[in-house]
C-alpha cells in the first residue's frame, strides 16, 4: 500500500473527528462546569483522536497534502452540526460552508497544476 493510500484517509478521518467534536462542544452544556458534562470529554476525546490520526497522516504524507485535506472540517461540521441540533440546519448554512469549501479547494492544487506559479 502507498503512502498516498494511507495519509488521505488519516487526514479524512481526521477532519470528520475534529468536526465531531467541534459539534459536541456545541451541545455539551454551555453554561455551568463543562468538566463534569460527559458530552463535554467525548468532545476532548473526539478532538485528540482528530489530533493523533493527523500526526500518523504526517508520518505518511508530507505536510503539503495532510495540511489542506483539514480543511473539510468546516464541510463536515455543518451536517453533525444539523444532525444534532432538531430544527435542523438554517436556509442559509449550505452558502455559509460552500465558500471555504472552495476557497480552500483553490488553495490547494498541487504545484504544477494549471495555473499555479513556480
Amino acid at each position: 500500500m502507498s503512502s498516498l493510500a494511507v495519509s488521505v484517509p488519516l487526514s479524512l478521518v481526521s477532519a470528520v473527528a475534529y468536526a465531531a467534536a467541534a459539534s459536541c462542544r456545541s451541545w455539551a452544556n454551555p453554561e455551568g462546569a463543562p468538566v463534569r458534562s460527559g458530552g463535554w470529554w467525548t468532545a476532548m476525546g473526539l478532538n485528540g483522536a482528530g489530533g493523533l490520526l493527523h500526526v500518523a497522516a504526517l508520518a505518511y504524507g508530507p505536510l503539503g497534502l495532510v495540511q489542506p485535506l483539514g480543511a473539510p472540517t468546516v464541510v463536515f461540521a455543518l451536517p453533525l452540526a444539523a444532525l444534532s441540533m432538531r430544527g435542523g440546519a438554517r436556509p442559509g448554512g449550505g452558502r455559509g460552508v460552500a465558500g471555504p469549501a472552495i476557497r480552500a479547494g483553490g488553495v490547494s492544487r498541487p504545484p504544477g497544476s494549471p495555473g499555479c506559479r513556480r
